[in-house]
């Protein structure tokens, strides 16, 4: 697996604000990277994608694109970003792009992700990526990136360390900054440290953005008593998450500005919310292992009432 980073072809299924501005970054810098897309199918074939960066604007006016895994066919690296609500589809989508040494990266939100991925195609193929990123989609193919843009990336499983290293290079040699994680499982929940409160206190106020809630009375102080919460969680699993790692997404999410959770768009667009894979099973494994997290669990109900 991963011998020849040059030449890997490698899919990109759900070309949303993530996918898309991944994906456009590796076919920037040469790599042959095909677009798995839905509603935006149409535009994107004709104009390509147009990254609107802090890093530097660029434009794709072609690239490869397919309504279909078919169409693609099987591709060395397979990158997941769409919502966690199509999950259902993993098999029938990811199937046909598979040969007996590709490798899955899923770039999803929240927990449960690489374990169905692994109980379907191996866990010796799965790895997690965490994205700390502000991107936004702003309309068909045009993707605003505004800060930061790492990607953690982990093995899902105990096994070749070279295979890992092999995808962080693929990745930053495709101008992404990316760096591997020991242990993934703690990085996942330092990834909830900011989304499980971000993502909620935005939809159950209304549907604001990151700046607006930052300015509510008191707010700071209820997403800090969230933070804790998944840091409790995270320490009863094994992982210290420092104080002031919880502090510090406070001071970045204000540098952030009048930020779009993603979780928040598509509320405020009526698109299906992710609840189960942000909120529903942190919560699953809190009341498993007896950690007691009555912020989440209210978050999770009004989240619930409001979408």
């Amino acid at each position: 697996m991963m011998t020849n980073n040059e030449n890997s072809r490698v899919a990109i299924v759900g070309a949303g604000a993530v996918g898309g501005y991944y994906g456009a970054r590796l076919a920037e810098s040469g790599l042959d990277v095909r677009f798995l897309l839905r509603s935006d199918y149409e535009h994107v074939m004709k104009h390509g994608f147009q990254i609107q960066s802090v890093a530097g604007d660029f434009s794709l006016p072609g690239v490869s694109v397919s309504k279909s895994s078919e169409e693609i066919g099987e591709v060395d690296v397979v990158i997941i970003a769409w919502k966690t609500t199509a999950n259902e589809h993993y098999n029938k989508v990811i199937t046909p792009l598979l040969h007996k040494e590709t490798v899955i990266i899923t770039l999803q939100n929240g927990l449960g992700n690489v374990e169905e991925l692994s109980r379907l195609f191996g866990a010796e193929r799965v790895f997690g990526g965490l994205c700390f990123v502000c991107i936004n989609k702003l309309s068909p193919g045009v993707i605003s990136h505004t800060a930061s843009g790492l990607i953690r990336l982990g093995k899902y499983s105990c096994g070749d360390k070279a295979i890992l290293g092999g995808l962080v290079r693929l990745l930053c040699d495709g101008g992404i900054k990316c760096e591997a994680v020991d242990d993934l499982e703690k990085a996942q929940w330092m990834k909830l440290v900011w989304n499980i409160p971000f993502n909620g206190l935005t939809i159950s106020e209304g549907g604001i953005d990151t700046a607006e809630l930052l300015e509510m009375e008191g707010m700071e102080e209820r997403v800090l008593r969230i933070m804790k919460e998944v840091q409790s969680v995270g320490k009863a699993l094994g992982h210290e998450i420092e104080d002031c790692f919880l502090t510090d997404q406070v001071r970045v999410t204000k540098l952030m500005g009048k930020y779009r959770p993603s979780s928040m768009i598509d509320f405020v667009e009526g698109r299906a919310v992710e609840l189960a894979s942000i909120w529903g099973k942190p919560l699953k494994v809190a009341k498993s292992i007896g950690v007691d997290t009555p912020e989440i669990q209210y978050l999770l109900d009004k989240v619930a009432e409001v979408c």
